[in-house]
């Protein structure tokens, strides 16, 4: 919930965001928090969060969670950490750089420029590592702001996955034992795998470690999850799984994997050697490890054939009820409902600018998930007036029943009201 001050115009030229009002303080699960001149969280946003999707008996995210889960039986499960983080434990902890584009206020829901919703499950690795827990698989709900199609929102489900080992060189020697029962299960099953040689200079071990305890390492996560995409993809013909160098800022080497499936290549998640500036901050300096991390929209709207991600927060029965647990069934459309196009142009204030996840954000406030996609059409700046103009198009499209041109007139005549009390002029 949301209380705000009287309606004013507050432009922060810094991150190029707009506010109609300013909250004084957020209610969130249960907590009150102050805001300040940064805070970004939309009451939309703020619906999501007591939803937790992945932990849904029979929802798509739900059944894809466990089956992951059931692939490292000896790996503890943890899905209920709050989606509250510090800039510090989402970002700094885990070794971002100063200027990374992930820390704007364009790019992330900031409650206070104390506390955001967190991005990423990579956001609770030291907390999980810490606590002492060597193999584990983390579930939860992050957030970004993002843009509006039937790809992207700015909820979704992440699950990061760990297993680090004493650096030793007794625990190099389970390591190396490992890889090799994991590459003899591999040798006997249906599975191709590529993978790119590794490029030291560009992707190099960690000045830190051992580089043979880096390549040790390494190959027990690629081992580890060409089994686990097996379970996920497999079936009567051979799966081709191939290994891409990468570059995330918590892991060095770092690697992407994709899949051959159904006839084109599909990214399914990133990976790499722990940094060990993060095993030391989780008080665990003589370990070394893996971890991974992975949207389950993405591989669920894959394996499930689901169109739209906005689906995933239906609560329409022709929906839900063709779903079973442990199950993965491809989705039947049940309709298609009639697009309804609306668009709307305007000047901004001299010397403003507007970002994309800002309109974005607007609209999903006054329409939630019956706008389909939005995009930017128009973008020019008046030679003689210096003022610039911009104009989105605006699809409204319900994904569960017929949607009337007034319904979608209204919603549009809302979203105009909003923009003029931001103190653009409607052209």
């Amino acid at each position: 919930m949301l209380k705000t001050r009287p309606p004013r115009l507050l432009f922060v030229a810094r991150s190029c965001r707009w506010y109609a009002t300013r909250p004084i303080h957020v209610d969130i699960l249960g907590e009150r928090h102050p805001t300040d001149e940064i805070t970004n969280i939309t009451p939309s946003i703020l619906a999501k969060l007591p939803l937790r999707l992945h932990t849904r008996p029979k929802h798509p995210l739900h059944t894809l969670r466990t089956l992951i889960e059931s692939h490292f039986p000896t790996f503890k499960h943890h899905s209920s950490l709050s989606p509250l983080v510090s800039p510090f434990k989402n970002f700094d902890e885990l070794s971002f750089p100063k200027d990374h584009p992930g820390r704007a206020v364009t790019d992330s829901y900031y409650v206070n420029k104390d506390l955001m919703l967190r991005t990423h499950t990579s956001a609770h690795e030291v907390e999980v590592f810490r606590q002492g827990d060597d193999r584990w698989l983390l579930t939860a709900d992050v957030y970004r702001r993002d843009e509006i199609d039937g790809s992207h929102y700015p909820v979704f489900h992440q699950m990061e996955g760990a297993c680090i080992f004493p650096a030793t060189p007794e625990g190099m020697r389970h390591v190396a034992e490992d890889n090799a029962r994991m590459r003899s299960q591999l040798a006997k099953t249906n599975i191709v795998i590529e993978d790119v040689p590794h490029v030291a200079p560009t992707n190099p071990a960690q000045a830190g470690h051992d580089p043979a305890h880096s390549a040790l390492v390494a190959e027990h996560l690629k081992l580890s999850l060409n089994g686990m995409l097996l379970a996920l993809f497999g079936g009567a013909t051979p799966l081709q799984v191939r290994w891409i160098e990468a570059y995330f800022p918590f892991t060095s080497p770092s690697f992407e994997v994709e899949v051959f499936y159904r006839g084109k290549w599909l990214e399914i998640l990133g990976s790499g050697v722990v940094r060990q500036a993060t095993l030391d901050t989780a008080n665990v300096p003589d370990k070394i490890g893996w971890a991974f991390g992975l949207g389950l929209e993405r591989i669920a709207m894959i394996l499930y054939s689901i169109p739209d991600i906005r689906l995933f927060w239906s609560e329409d029965e022709r929906f839900l009820s063709q779903f079973k647990e442990n199950e993965i069934t491809t989705f039947k459309p049940y309709s298609k409902y009639p697009s309804c196009f609306k668009d709307v142009s305007f000047w901004l204030p001299q010397g403003s600018a507007l970002h994309d996840n800002d309109f974005c954000d607007l609209v999903r406030d006054v329409a939630g998930d019956i706008v389909e996609d939005v995009k930017k059409i128009d973008s020019f700046v008046h030679p003689k007036t210096n003022r610039a103009s911009l104009c989105y198009r605006i699809n409204y499209r319900s994904m569960d029943r017929s949607l009337s041109n007034e319904e979608a007139n209204e919603m549009q005549a809302q979203v105009v009201s909003r923009l003029t009390e931001l103190g653009v002029e409607i052209r």
